[in-house]
């Protein structure tokens, strides 16, 4: 199941800068580690207000409680609070997995009787 959260980090006031430099570190070396198991599959900066981090993740989880142990094994949860949205199919996904019957796959190879591909958005052009 797929996972869309808004991840907001505040640190308190006082913290020493190391000490945040020292998990912001570690939260990025985790997260590498967590997108290499597929857990985490995207990450995103949205616009952000002075002070504030915000970021917004989507994450791969057998079920919610496998979701809140990914999310408690990142650094950063000690500052910071997460908004999560279940996601479910949608019947017009553009990244859905696409599969043809014989017929309507005439024109395309295929080993077997059937053809499967799965269908991706273009990526965004980068400036």
């Amino acid at each position: 199941m797929e996972y869309l959260v808004t991840m907001t980090t505040r640190v308190p006031g006082g913290t020493p800068a190391h000490d945040v430099e020292n998990v912001r570190a570690r939260e990025a070396a985790h997260t590498r580690d967590l997108a290499a198991q597929g857990r985490v599959l995207r990450l995103w900066r949205p616009p952000q207000e002075p002070g504030e981090w915000r970021s917004i993740g989507l994450f791969a989880a057998d079920d919610a409680g496998g979701l809140e142990r990914t999310l408690a094994s990142m650094p950063l949860r000690v500052w910071r609070t997460d908004e999560v949205t279940a996601l479910g199919p949608h019947p017009d996904d553009p990244g859905r997995a696409v599969c043809r019957s014989p017929r309507a796959a005439r024109n395309s190879w295929s080993r077997s009787s059937w053809t499967c591909r799965t269908e991706r958005m273009p990526r965004p052009l980068r400036r």
